[in-house]
């Protein structure tokens, strides 16, 4: 991603219930006040900085179990 553009990084999570669905950075915190996850479990993070580059987790869970994806952020 180019320095100060806005990134979406899709989470792909169904089922019956539907999953809880959260984001977390592995090495770090979400940026505070330039992120949000909308109503698909995408997660929008804005203005990216270089500190913002690393592994991006989406853990989606419900009564079956729970599910793990990781996608890495270049700035």
């Amino acid at each position: 991603a180019v320095a100060g553009s806005t990134v979406e990084l899709g989470c792909s999570a169904r089922g019956d219930p539907a999953p809880q669905v959260q984001w977390h950075k592995e090495h770090g915190d979400l940026p505070w006040g330039r992120h949000e996850v909308d109503r698909e479990h995408t997660l929008h993070l804005y203005t990216v900085t270089a500190a913002d580059a690393g592994a991006y987790v989406c853990t989606a869970q419900s009564q079956l179990g729970t599910a793990a994806a990781t996608t890495f952020l270049h700035v």
